[in-house]
């Protein structure tokens, strides 16, 4: 079937498949804060939570995702769902010519990846990857600075989470991996969106502290294709303590900031500059927007489909890295 053509009005008729812990979030801010987007109705794994739900933010629910991909009043979709499921549900969703904003990580492995961007570039729809991280205001705030910063030679991104009350997160057949893939791609973009190039090669190590099937704690160093930088990237998932760390250094100075505490510092020799950064921005909040100004206005998505599945390349060397104890290097489609 072919994609319809690009939506040109408002308000955006979107319906919501995956309502669970990070579902909600965009039901939320549909619901509240966006007069713009239209949700229509949702579905999820749950039909008696997914009921209530609809009750709440005043719209139907959905028996099957796909009578919900099916309904023409639809005109995009939010997937938002634990990642094992995503590659069917988007390949039937660019079928029926919805436009598919996709919670991040896009897919467990490159291979339904590179299914979905198949799926998406036969039937002419749109798609963005949600890889919110980047509307965040200290990261937003960190790509402005870095130009001052000249070539630069390191980065190091740290993030850190309390143990996940999500059960699925811990059942392979769902998450495809543990913090590597859930956690870990958002620090892999966000390199990618900092310095503006490709990972290389990757050495990794993985552990398990509270997890049993999945790895919740894990250290990765990265070099690049075209550049001398080194990054180091960790995440864990068995803290009480948050934070989403971000240093990068350069041959003018460095930049400190953290995502989560929402504060970032200039550095030049001794000197430490504060840079005011206001109040935290809700990212899939802007996320919502960045989407349905895309596609109203037929101008690119902030962030694309060889984003998301350039992250997941970057997850899959990093377990191959892990797996055989040696550096791996990244295989792009």
């Amino acid at each position: 079937m072919l994609g319809r053509s690009m939506i040109m009005e408002s308000p955006l008729r979107v319906g919501l498949i995956g309502v669970g812990r990070h579902g909600s979030r965009y039901a939320k801010h549909i619901h509240e804060d966006l007069p713009e987007i239209d949700l229509i109705g949702l579905w999820r794994r749950n039909a008696d939570e997914g009921k209530r739900q609809a009750r709440q933010y005043g719209c139907r629910y959905f028996q099957t995702y796909s009578d919900l991909l099916s309904d023409k009043s639809v005109d995009a979709v939010v997937v938002a769902l634990p990642p094992a499921l995503n590659v069917r549900v988007c390949e039937e969703a660019a079928y029926r010519g919805k436009h598919i904003l996709l919670e991040k990580p896009m897919a467990i492995n490159i291979r339904d990846s590179t299914r979905i961007r198949q799926a998406v570039s036969r039937s002419g729809v749109r798609i963005m990857v949600s890889h919110t991280l980047r509307f965040n205001a200290a990261v937003t705030a960190v790509k402005r600075f870095v130009p001052a910063l000249g070539a630069l030679h390191s980065v190091v991104l740290s993030q850190r989470f309390e143990p996940s009350p999500l059960g699925w997160l811990d059942q392979r057949d769902l998450s495809g991996g543990g913090v590597v893939l859930h956690t870990g791609v958002h620090s892999f973009d966000l390199l990618r969106f900092l310095t503006q190039e490709e990972v290389d090669k990757v050495s990794c190590r993985i552990d398990r502290v509270v997890t049993r099937d999945t790895e919740d704690n894990f250290s990765a160093i990265m070099t690049f294709e075209k550049s001398h930088i080194i990054a180091s990237v960790t995440g864990s998932r068995g803290t009480k303590g948050r934070n989403g760390l971000i240093e990068v250094a350069g041959e003018n100075g460095q930049l400190i900031a953290d995502h989560v505490h929402n504060y970032l510092y200039e550095i030049r020799g001794m000197e430490r500059r504060p840079i005011e950064l206001g109040d935290p921005v809700p990212t899939v909040y802007e996320a919502l927007k960045a989407f349905h100004h895309s596609l109203c206005q037929e101008v690119p998505f902030p962030v694309t489909i060889d984003d998301g599945l350039n992250a997941v390349a970057i997850a899959e060397a990093c377990y191959r890295a892990a797996e055989t104890g040696k550096w791996e290097k990244v295989y792009y489609p």
